[in-house]
C-alpha cells in the first residue's frame, strides 16, 4: 500500500539521520497505534539511506518470555566481531549484557549508522536498559537511533513508561506522532476498488492496517486479518475486562460512563485494562473502540442471547430518563436489537428525521429502512410518510435505484389513499430522480402527470416545484431559452407567493442556464442564483446548482471555470452529505480534465467515480465515456467497451442530453478511421436533436461530418464550431486556446496550413494521442508538406538502459510513488503485468528499490 501524509515525518526522519551520522547522534521515537505504519515509515527510512550509511532494523517480538535482548540478535550479522561475540556470550551465559552494550557503543562509533528498534512496547528488560545506555551516549557516535512503539498500549505501570520518562531530559530525543489517514487519503487508496471511501474512512478511522485490510478483501463485512488480529488482542483479557469490551460493543462506538456503570457493577478497573489493550480508549467521560471495524469484529463473537440481553438493559435504561435528540439512533438500534418493533417504529423514524434535518442522509437513509423492516402493519398514511423519507434520504445519498422503488411505492399508495397534493408532490421527486438514473423519457412522462395531478387542486407550492422540475427537465434536454422560461416563470411566481425561496432561486438558475447554453450569456446570472441559494442556507438547492454549473462548464468546454465549479461542488457536497450530487459533479470534472489534455488525471478520476458503489448511472455514464474516449485517443484497445456500457446505463435520450457520449461515439469512430460510422452516428445524433436547440452539441457532430470530407447539415454551432464549419480554422483554433482545449485547438488546425500542421502534430504528440498524430501525419503527406516530424523513436533509442516505451511509462509512474495496482490503473493493464514491467525495470537500471529507480530518471549518472 502507499505510503500516504507521511512526508513531513519522513523529512523530520530523514534529517535526523543527516544530523546524526555527521554528529552528534540522535534518538527518534516513532509512535502511534498498532497498525498505523510505524514500521512503513522506518522501513521507508531505511530505503532513503545513503548507501555509505550501514543500516542495522531489529525488532522485538510479543513472547511470553522475551528474548534477551532480541533487537540484537536479529541484526547480529551485521555487527562487528567484537558485538557478535559479546552476544554469542549472553546466550551462553559466559557474558554480561552490559559488555555487549559497550561492544555496541564501540561498533556504532565506527560506521555512519541508523539503528531501528521496531516495536519497544515489547521489549525485555535488557533491550529497555540497551536503550538508556545508548541514549545517554548517542551525542559522541555518528548514529541515528530509530525506536517505534504502540503509544496506545502502554499505561502508568508500563516499563515502556519508565523509560520514556528517563528519556525526556535528553535534547537529542526527538518524539514523532503518527495521525490517522485523512477522509482524501482513505479515497485515494480506495481508487480502482468497488468501495465506498467514505464507509472506508468510517470504520478504519483512517487507520492504514485496517483500510489495507478491507481493500484486500473487499467482499468480506470483516476481513480474516482484522478478525484474527482482534481476537488475538483479546486473549491475553481477564474475564472481567473481556465482558468491559463485549458490552461495549453492544453499546456502540461510543458509550458514556454513567451508561456503561448501569450495565455492569464497578466497571471502572476492567475498563483500565480493556484500555490497556489498545482496542478502546476514554477519557473518563466517554469511551469509545479505536475503529468501528474493530468494534463490529468484536460484536460478532458475542454470543447472541447476550447481546439480546445487552439491549434491553440498555433500552430501559436511556428510556428512564429524558431522550436527547442526539441519543435517537442509539435508542433505534437497540430497539431492534433488543427485538422490540413497537420502539423501533418510536425512534427510527424520528431518528432519521433529525438525520435529515443535520444533512446526514446516508444515516437517514438506514434509519428509514430500520423503521420500514417493521412497517407492514402500520397505517397506510404512516408507512407511506416512512417511503417518501426513505426515498428522499436514499437519492440524496447516492442509493438510487432503492430511492426510486420506495417513491413508485409511495406514489400508488397516495393514489389509493386518494390524497392528490401528496401524489402530485411524489410524482415530482420521482421525475427529478429518474432523469439521474438516465430514464428521461420516463422522467418527462412522470413530470408532466406531476403538473396535472396539481394543477388540478389549485395554486400552491408543491406545483411551484413540479414547474420547476419542468423546467430543469428543458434545461437539461435542451429544449430551448423560451420554454424553460415559461415554465421558470410559473415556478418562480408560485415560489414567491408561498414562500419557497428554493423553487425562486432555481428558477432563475435553469432559466440563465438554458440561456448560456443557446445564446452564450447568462454564467453570471447563474453564479448570482446559487450565491442566493447559499445565502439563504437552502443545502439541496445549493448542491443541485452546484453541480449544475459543473455541467455548463463542462458541456461549454470551459475549463477554468470548469476547475473552480467542480472544487466548489465537491467542498459543499461532501460537507452537506449530498452524494449523489457530489460523485455527479466529480464526473463532469472528468470531462474538464480531459479537455485540458489531462488525460491520465482524467481516466483516474473516473475510475474513482466507477468504483464508488454510489454512483448514479448518468455519473457512471459520464465516467465510462471519459474512458473510452481516453483510450481511443491514445490509441489503446477495448475503446467501445465502455462506451457501450455508457449506452447501455442510460436511454438514448439521456446520452444526447449530457451532450458528450455521443460525440464521444463519433470521435471513436474517426480515430479508427471508420468515416462510414462517422456519419452514420453523427446523423443519428443530429436527427436526435433536430427538436432541440443546443449549439454545443449539433456543432461538434456536423464538424466531425467535415472531417471525414463530406459536406455536414447546416445545423446551431457554438462559435468555434461555427467559425471551423465556416473555414475559419485559425479562427477557431485560436477560440479553443483560450478556452484551454489543446486537443480540440489541434483538432481545428487539422484544416489549416503547413505551420498549422506542424502545430497540430506536436500538439497530438505532446499529448500522446496516437491515432490523431498517424492521421496528421497522413493529411502532410497528402498535402505535400515536408518535413514531417518523427515521434519521440529517436528519445528511446538514446535512452541508455534499454527501457522499451512502456518501460520508461512505468519508470515515469514509479518517479510518481504509484504503486502495482495504481501503475495498472494509470496503463489499463492488470496489476500482474504492471509488478513484471516494475521488476524488468528494476534489473535493467541495476537498482533494487523502486526509490532508486526513480532517482535514476533524473539523475542517470548514478
Amino acid at each position: 500500500m502507499d505510503l500516504l501524509e507521511r512526508d513531513a515525518v519522513l523529512q523530520d526522519l530523514a534529517g535526523h539521520l543527516q544530523a546524526a551520522v555527521g554528529g552528534p547522534g540522535r534518538l527518534a521515537l516513532v509512535r502511534g497505534e498498532a497498525g498505523i505504519g510505524k514500521t512503513a515509515v522506518v522501513h521507508h527510512l531505511a530505503r532513503l539511506a545513503d548507501p555509505h550509511i550501514r543500516v542495522l532494523v531489529g525488532a522485538c517480538d510479543p513472547l511470553a518470555t522475551p528474548r534477551p535482548l532480541g533487537p540484537l540478535m536479529d541484526l547480529a550479522p551485521h555487527l562487528g566481531r567484537a558485538a557478535r561475540t559479546a552476544l554469542t556470550g549472553v546466550q551462553a551465559g559466559t557474558c554480561r549484557p552490559d559488555e555487549v552494550f559497550d561492544c555496541l557503543l564501540t561498533d556504532l562509533s565506527a560506521y555512519p549508522s541508523l539503528l531501528v528498534v521496531e516495536d519497544v512496547h515489547w521489549a525485555d528488560e535488557a533491550t529497555m536498559d540497551l536503550l538508556r545506555y545508548l541514549a545517554r551516549r548517542l551525542p559522541s557516535v555518528p548514529a541515528l537511533v530509530a525506536a517505534t512503539y504502540r503509544d496506545d498500549e502502554i499505561g502508568r505501570t508500563h516499563h515502556l513508561t519508565t523509560l520514556l520518562g528517563t528519556l525526556a531530559g535528553y535534547p537529542w530525543v526527538y518524539r514523532h506522532d503518527l495521525a490517522p489517514l485523512s477522509r482524501r487519503a482513505v479515497a485515494r487508496l480506495a481508487t480502482g476498488h468497488a468501495v465506498d471511501a467514505e464507509r472506508l474512512y468510517h470504520v478504519s478511522a483512517g487507520n492504514p492496517f485496517i483500510v489495507a485490510a478491507i481493500l484486500a478483501a473487499p467482499t468480506e463485512p470483516i476481513p480474516a486479518t482484522v478478525r484474527e488480529t482482534v481476537a488475538g488482542r483479546l486473549s491475553g483479557l481477564s474475564a472481567s475486562a473481556r465482558l468491559v469490551v463485549d458490552v461495549l460493543a453492544v453499546l456502540g462506538r461510543r458509550a458514556s460512563s454513567p451508561l456503561l456503570a448501569g450495565i455492569l457493577p464497578a466497571p471502572e478497573s476492567a475498563l483500565v485494562e480493556a484500555v490497556a489493550c489498545g482496542i478502546v480508549r476514554t477519557d473518563g467521560q466517554v469511551t469509545e473502540f479505536r475503529h468501528e471495524l474493530t468494534r463490529l469484529a468484536v460484536l460478532e463473537t458475542v454470543p447472541a442471547a447476550y447481546r439480546l440481553q445487552v439491549h434491553r438493559q440498555v433500552l430501559a435504561v436511556m428510556r428512564s430518563g429524558p431522550v436527547a435528540a442526539d441519543d435517537l439512533a442509539l435508542l433505534a438500534d437497540h430497539s431492534e436489537g433488543a427485538g422490540d418493533p413497537a420502539a423501533v417504529l418510536e425512534y427510527a423514524p424520528a431518528a432519521a428525521a433529525h438525520a435529515a434535518s443535520a444533512g446526514a442522509h446516508r444515516e437517514a437513509a438506514a434509519q428509514y429502512s430500520r423503521a420500514l423492516r417493521y412497517a407492514d402493519h402500520l397505517p397506510p398514511e404512516q408507512r407511506t410518510a416512512l417511503l417518501e423519507g426513505h426515498s428522499r434520504a436514499c437519492l440524496l445519498s447516492g442509493r438510487v435505484e432503492e430511492g426510486i422503488a420506495s417513491g413508485r411505492t409511495a406514489v400508488r399508495l397516495r393514489r389509493a389513499l386518494g390524497d392528490r397534493p401528496h401524489e402530485g408532490e411524489d410524482l415530482r421527486r420521482l421525475s427529478y430522480w429518474l432523469w439521474s438514473a438516465g430514464r428521461t423519457a420516463e422522467a418527462r412522462q412522470t413530470g408532466l402527470e406531476a403538473v396535472r395531478v396539481l394543477e388540478g387542486l389549485g395554486p400552491s407550492a408543491e406545483l411551484g416545484r413540479a414547474h420547476l422540475n419542468l423546467c430543469q427537465l428543458a434545461c437539461h434536454e435542451h429544449e430551448g431559452p423560451v420554454r424553460a422560461a415559461a415554465y421558470a416563470e410559473q415556478a418562480a411566481a408560485l415560489g414567491e407567493r408561498f414562500g419557497d425561496a428554493g423553487v425562486v432561486v432555481q428558477a432563475r438558475f435553469h432559466a440563465a442556464a438554458a440561456r448560456l447554453l443557446t445564446e452564450g450569456h447568462g454564467w453570471e446570472d447563474c453564479e448570482q442564483a446559487l450565491s442566493g441559494a447559499m445565502a439563504r442556507d437552502l443545502p439541496v438547492d445549493t448542491g443541485f446548482m452546484a453541480l449544475g454549473l459543473c455541467r455548463l462548464a463542462a458541456l461549454r468546454r470551459d475549463a477554468r471555470r470548469g476547475a473552480a465549479a467542480v472544487s466548489r461542488a465537491e467542498t459543499y457536497c461532501l460537507d452537506r452529505d449530498l452524494l449523489s450530487y457530489l460523485l455527479c459533479a466529480r464526473a463532469w470534472g472528468c470531462w474538464g480534465l480531459l479537455n485540458q489534455g489531462l488525460w491520465t488525471q482524467a481516466a483516474d478520476a473516473a475510475q474513482r467515480v466507477l468504483s464508488h458503489p454510489g454512483s448514479p448511472p448518468v455519473g457512471k455514464a459520464l465516467a465510462l465515456t471519459v474512458l473510452g474516449l481516453v483510450r481511443a485517443r491514445k490509441g489503446m484497445s477495448q475503446v467501445w467497451p465502455p462506451l457501450e456500457q455508457a449506452a447501455d446505463l442510460v436511454d438514448e435520450s439521456c446520452l444526447l442530453d449530457t451532450g458528450l457520449g455521443w460525440e464521444a461515439r463519433v470521435e471513436a469512430a474517426w480515430l479508427a478511421g471508420d468515416h462510414e460510422r462517422v456519419r452514420a452516428e453523427a446523423h443519428h445524433g443530429l436527427a436526435a436533436l433536430a427538436k432541440r436547440t443546443h449549439p454545443w452539441l449539433s456543432g461538434p457532430l456536423a464538424c466531425w461530418i467535415r472531417r471525414t470530407g463530406a459536406t455536414p447539415p447546416r445545423v446551431p454551432a457554438a462559435e468555434p464550431h461555427a467559425l471551423e464549419l465556416a473555414g475559419d480554422w485559425a479562427g477557431a483554433a485560436a477560440h479553443w486556446d483560450e478556452l484551454g482545449c489543446p486537443y480540440d485547438a489541434a483538432l481545428a488546425r487539422l484544416s489549416g496550413d503547413a505551420p498549422a500542421l506542424h502545430q497540430a502534430l506536436a500538439a497530438f504528440e505532446a499529448l500522446g494521442a496516437r491515432p490523431a498524430v498517424a492521421r496528421t501525419r497522413a493529411v502532410m503527406r497528402t498535402r505535400g508538406v515536408r518535413p514531417i516530424r518523427r515521434g519521440p523513436r529517436a528519445a528511446t533509442r538514446a535512452n541508455p538502459y534499454g527501457l522499451t516505451n512502456r518501460e520508461l511509462d512505468v519508470l515515469k509512474l514509479l518517479n510518481e510513488g504509484l504503486s502495482d495496482a495504481e501503475i495498472a490503473a494509470r496503463l489499463y493493464i492488470t496489476p500482474k503485468t504492471a509488478g513484471h514491467h516494475v521488476g524488468a525495470v528494476l534489473t535493467k537500471l541495476g537498482v533494487h528499490t523502486r526509490h532508486e529507480a526513480a532517482r535514476r530518471l533524473h539523475h542517470p549518472e548514478r
